[in-house]
């Protein structure tokens, strides 16, 4: 900007910084000579770790949108020829292609779909069954998976080998232009709260990228972060954990905390500031408006739902929710322990003491732990385990949160988003595995018993009303300690020698804690009333 000065001549002012988000800045600092080497180390380590996606992916991936897309105008065009509109309406019939997710593209990535179709295309019968049958009988089309009563329904699949999840919004409109903008309030009147969640998915993402000071490096730091999350074990929204969206908005905040920071800087102070931030106060990039369409918004005040939440993590866009809903008291302790390995490495390598490759250990979850819950997943055929895993992966938050209840969070879960295949089993199988542990620094709680058999069949019961059940699904979950642990679960087929484990890799745990826990005084045998050989089918009733 510039002004004239008395004496006629120009004169540059500069303008103040613009503020981003609802607090000041914690510091406006730029990065040091220091910071700024460090910022090149970590982003060779990431090119190096095949973090981002090449031309040639990238191209495969515009080329599969561009099929999608061609196949929901065909849906489209199909369904109002069927229902008796005029030529002319079937030739301007028209359905939009949205992505959004994770703001950043990594090789393999799932890739976040959203389809936007007018008012007369719905998502229970013409998505979920007309255009599931379309995508079924397409060659290109495998592993396919609808999930019409998730939070926010979707339908997943690979299609030539990558994975989608596609949603669907039905908006008001009989003609959907294909330069819609959904980021504006007029998509939402007269829809349903499902199709809202539907649509925010793509809203918010828009409304990140306008939330933060720099988004490249917002973009540089969100890739890091969720690569930590996921060799942390603790990237997944259906367990209970972060998705590619909580993790972002996360980052957001942090962006608007330390405006002039590099990705390096960022990263450190992301650990520094979730340390020390105390649950459940909320992390929001904005102010929450009410809006003027009804749409109920995140407020634990009116909302007596709301005060239960753990770790909200809100939504920019209108209706602003909480997108952390999952987390449990279980799963929020276990992302503290990891924020603080996070925190504790970052000051290393701030001191040199530490590489970057040190932040990105993978998480040894099957030597954290004396005592786990195997939950084991069966069906007669492939192509029933996948729906069958889909829809136990989907509920077994709800066993965490039952054994949160029924011993008063006294026993401790940590549920491991990965599954585990055992290719020795003659029928198709997958494995899911929780950690579980008392609940440490409460006195009187030696020797105390947990029968969680109760909590077992409550969960069973709950499972067998999949409305998809076919015979041969089946689900067992038995109780193992460490050293029963299936050889499947382990990356080379068995376990380590234990002259080879280091004490420090469990996180959170000093050299004495280690040795105590692996003493076997606090061993789980019979104590949780759950015998090692003791499986509990879930057979169709």
């Amino acid at each position: 900007m510039e002004t004239q000065s008395p004496n006629g001549s120009l004169q540059k002012q500069s303008l103040p910084p613009k503020n981003y988000g609802i607090t000041k800045p914690i510091s406006l600092a730029g990065p040091s000579e220091a910071d700024i080497q460090r910022n090149t180390e970590l982003q060779k380590f990431l090119i190096e770790s095949g973090l981002y996606e090449s031309k040639e992916e990238a191209a495969k991936r515009e080329e599969v949108l561009g099929h999608i897309s061609e196949i929901v105008k065909s849906w489209v065009k199909q369904l109002t020829r069927q229902r008796g509109y005029t030529d002319q309406m079937v030739e301007e019939a028209n359905a939009v292609i949205f992505t959004f997710g994770s703001t950043v593209h990594g090789p393999g990535a799932d890739i976040d779909t959203l389809c936007v179709g007018p008012s007369y295309v719905n998502r229970e019968e013409d998505f979920f069954i007309i255009l599931h049958d379309i995508l079924a009988e397409m060659e290109e089309v495998t592993e396919l998976q609808p999930v019409p009563d998730a939070h926010v329904p979707v339908m997943r699949f690979k299609f030539q080998g990558i994975s989608i999840d596609l949603l669907y919004a039905s908006i008001s409109l009989l003609v959907v232009p294909d330069d819609l903008d959904i980021s504006h309030e007029s998509v939402l009147p007269n829809v349903d709260e499902q199709t809202v969640r539907s649509l925010n998915g793509c809203r918010v993402a828009d409304e990140i990228l306008k939330l933060v000071p720099n988004v490249e490096h917002f973009c540089m730091t969100l890739r890091c972060l969720e690569f930590w999350a996921k060799r942390r074990g603790v990237y997944s929204n259906v367990t209970g954990f972060l998705g590619g969206l909580n993790w972002a908005l996360l980052v957001a905040r942090v962006c608007q905390l330390y405006p002039n920071a590099v990705p390096s800087m960022l990263v450190s102070r992301f650990f520094r500031v979730y340390t020390q931030w105390r649950w459940p106060n909320p992390v929001m990039l904005c102010s929450i408006e009410e809006g003027e369409l009804g749409f109920p918004v995140w407020d634990p005040r009116k909302n007596p739902q709301d005060r239960f939440h753990h770790m909200p993590i809100i939504t920019p866009a209108y209706p602003c929710m909480n997108s952390s809903y999952n987390v449990s008291l279980s799963t929020l302790r276990v992302m503290m322990e990891q924020f603080q390995f996070g925190n504790r490495i970052c000051v290393e390598i701030e001191q040199n003491k530490s590489q970057w490759s040190a932040l990105f250990e993978p998480h040894l979850f099957f030597e954290a732990y004396q005592n786990y819950l195997q939950v084991d997943i069966v069906s007669a055929d492939a192509d029933d385990l996948l729906a069958w895993k889909g829809w136990v992966e989907s509920r077994l938050r709800q066993l965490t949160l039952k054994i949160e209840r029924d011993t008063n969070g006294m026993l401790q879960c940590h549920p491991y988003p990965n599954e585990y295949v055992d290719t020795s089993n003659q029928f198709p199988h997958c494995a899911f595995f929780m950690g579980l542990q008392r609940k440490e620094g409460v006195s009187g709680l030696e020797g105390q018993q947990f029968d969680i058999r109760g909590t077992v069949d409550e969960f069973r019961q709950e499972i067998s009303m999949y409305m998809y059940w076919k015979p041969g699904m089946d689900i067992y979950v038995s109780h193992v300690c460490r050293r029963q642990l299936p050889a499947f679960v382990f990356p080379d087929g068995y376990r380590r020698p234990r002259s080879l484990r280091h004490p420090s890799q469990q996180t959170g745990k000093t050299c004495e804690d280690v040795t105590r826990s692996r003493s076997g005084s606090s061993c789980f045998i019979g104590v949780l009333s759950l015998p090692i050989s003791l499986a509990l089918p879930m057979m169709k009733s």
